[in-house]
């Protein structure tokens, strides 16, 4: 993995764990607002719509770096509409980041003891 795509997937995966947060809290000031005089929702939506939106332009440059499958690529955007789906997407970032450090250790390595 070049450092390009390493970048990528890290934007995606520092951006995911916000959005996540933003999501819930929307849903909690939308609840708020109903049923109490506490009103946030505006405040909370312009918060939520910038992350997502970072979420979106990221993912689609992790995609087109990463080169993921369509199956994967969708994922990863199911994750941003579902309301903690960036914390999954944020675990499973840091996984594939992880592995992909192991695989580049090993395959120099690799060339150094061969």
């Amino acid at each position: 993995m070049d450092i390009k795509t390493a970048t990528a997937l890290r934007r995606l995966r520092l951006v995911s764990g916000p959005e996540a947060v933003s999501f819930l809290l929307l849903l909690v000031c939308s609840v708020l607002k109903r049923t109490t005089d506490f009103d946030a929702v505006r405040t909370m939506g312009w918060v939520h719509a910038f992350l997502f939106i970072l979420y979106v332009v990221f993912w689609a440059d992790a995609w087109n770096r990463a080169k993921w499958p369509l199956k994967t690529a969708a994922l990863y955007f199911a994750l941003s509409v579902l309301p903690a789906g960036g914390f999954f997407a944020e675990r499973r970032l840091k996984r594939e980041a992880e592995d992909a450090v192991i695989a580049s250790r090993a395959r120099r390595e690799g060339v150094v003891n061969a």
